[in-house]
Formats: C-alpha cells, sequence, structure tokens
C-alpha cells in the first residue's frame, strides 16, 4: 500500500496522544535517542496524568506515529489527532511533554524549534503561555 491508499490511524486517547506529542518531538532532528527515549519513560512512570498508562506502551504510539509521518500529509494527521484527542487544559500539558524531550538531549536544534512552534500552533497555545512552558523546561535542565 503507498501513503494514499493507507487507511487512517484509530483515534488516539488522550494518553496516548501526550506520548504521541513526545514521540513526534524525539524524531524531530533524526532518529530517537536513548536520552529521549529514557525521557519518554520517566514522564510516563511519574506524571499522574499517565497512572494507568503502562510504558510498554511507548511503542505502540511510536509505532503508530512512525507510520503517520512517512505519509504525505502525515505531521498535519498527526496535529489533526493530537487537537481531537486533547482538551484544551491538556494541550499544554502535551506542550510541556515535548519541552522535556526537546530538553532531554540538552541541546534544542534548529529542528526541534521548529516542531515546537509547529506545536503550539497546532495545539492553539498562546505564545506567552509556550515561552513560559519553555523557559521552565530550560530552567529545570541548567548545569551547574
Amino acid at each position: 500500500m503507498n501513503a494514499r491508499t493507507e487507511p487512517p490511524i484509530a483515534r488516539f486517547t488522550a494518553q496516548e496522544a501526550l506520548v504521541c506529542a513526545m514521540v513526534v518531538m524525539s524524531v524531530a532532528d533524526g532518529p530517537m535517542s536513548d536520552a529521549e527515549l529514557g525521557m519518554m519513560s520517566r514522564l510516563v512512570q511519574e506524571l499522574p496524568a499517565f497512572a494507568d498508562f503502562q510504558s510498554r506502551e511507548i511503542e505502540t504510539v511510536t509505532d503508530a506515529v512512525t507510520r503517520l509521518l512517512g505519509r504525505t500529509d502525515g505531521l498535519d494527521q498527526v496535529m489533526t489527532l493530537l487537537r481531537d484527542a486533547l482538551p484544551m487544559r491538556l494541550r499544554e500539558t502535551a506542550y510541556l511533554l515535548a519541552c522535556e524531550v526537546c530538553a532531554a538531549d540538552g541541546e534544542a536544534t534548529q529542528e526541534e524549534l521548529q516542531f515546537l512552534q509547529d506545536l503550539r500552533i497546532g495545539l492553539d497555545i498562546d505564545r506567552l503561555i509556550a515561552g513560559a512552558i519553555e523557559r521552565a523546561a530550560k530552567a529545570r535542565y541548567q548545569v551547574i
């Protein structure tokens, strides 16, 4: 099957959508790094939003996202799935999680920064709120 005739991906749950935001962030600048995968696993294990979500489900979401991004309009489809699955209060959470993954390897590439901008716009997050979230993530990972 080519990208034009593939069936649509089923809708994400809110938790899957949060993982999706992290996965797309991690592959924005190339293959997912060990640091990014480790960060995603820690966040899924520690945050209340993932109380009944299993870390092993990250792989399932990663596979779905990989299939989506292989399509011509894959990023647009990802944004649509995220918007559909996440109420506004969790869209900021998705943005925060993407920022955490971006910070995981200590360096934000141009591709990652571009994806954060696309995510902010796609999730309709206010620019000032996004800036505050970005600054908080940066502050958490300062090195002495």
